[in-house]
């Protein structure tokens, strides 16, 4: 273990936030706050952050109510230990997706349903950037998935702007792996609640989390590798684009 861990952690997310122009000064960012271990490490993060960056920004916190029996009393309590604002947004998403869904992934749906409902509570409390706890492991596996099952090499981007809401998407923790992440929250002994989802742990991402895992044993610094190659990434050591055709006679 790092002799002062905290420190070093959260240098990885300034280092983020400053590398991407993630948080400026009078920003009011908004964590999207699943109580789930990198949600709350996030927003911890950025609080233990915003005592000492050069700008001043705002938190609040948001989190979307699905329908799935939670314990939020726990992610309530924690907010207001940090003096952070923290917001309940009812929404009945899980009957949704499990009684009315006709046809589409599940996951899709709930997604596309959490975000909308994320996105215009943070508007209604006047925020303008929100903060997602997507970490290392979730860029890499996201690229996997992307090429697995669809052919596609993408990845989210650390920073986006969203046209249609004036919103910007920002994801601080995405120098970090998810074992770094776990280390921090339990280094902090912050509080988290597990994922009520019934479809946790059986969806294609979890195929994907233990392909990488598999990748990890035989090469130990594969994901400091990846994350090498994506700030190095030159589209000139890949084909070129496939010139369009004529029309046949």
């Amino acid at each position: 273990m790092i002799k002062n861990y905290r420190k070093w952690f959260l240098a990885r997310v300034k280092r983020a936030i400053y590398d991407f122009g993630m948080i400026e000064n009078g920003d009011r960012v908004v964590v999207a706050f699943s109580g789930g271990k990198d949600s709350v490490t996030l927003l911890y993060a950025l609080k233990l952050i915003s005592r000492f960056l050069p700008v001043k920004f705002e938190l609040e916190t948001i989190f979307v109510k699905t329908g799935w029996p939670m314990d939020v009393q726990v992610l309530e309590e924690f907010c207001r230990s940090i003096n952070v604002p923290f917001h309940i947004v009812e929404t009945e998403i899980a009957k949704i997706v499990f009684e009315e869904r006709d046809g589409g992934s599940p996951c899709a749906i709930c997604s596309h349903l959490r975000r909308g409902a994320l996105h215009t509570k943070a508007l209604e409390l006047g925020c303008n950037k929100v903060a997602l706890g997507h970490h290392l492991d979730d860029v890499i596996e996201t690229f996997f998935l992307s090429m697995i099952y669809t052919g596609q090499m993408k990845v989210f981007s650390p920073s986006t702007f969203l046209d249609r809401t004036g919103l910007t998407m920002i994801r601080p923790l995405v120098y970090l792996a998810a074992e770094e992440v776990m280390s921090f929250l339990q280094s902090e002994k912050l509080p988290f609640i597990a994922n009520p989802c019934p479809v946790n742990g059986h969806t294609h991402r979890e195929v994907v989390k233990e392909f990488l895992l598999d990748l990890v044993q035989r090469f130990p610094d594969f994901k400091a590798r990846f994350l090498n190659s994506l700030q190095t990434f030159d589209q000139e050591n890949l084909w070129p684009e496939v010139r369009p055709r004529g029309r046949r006679k």
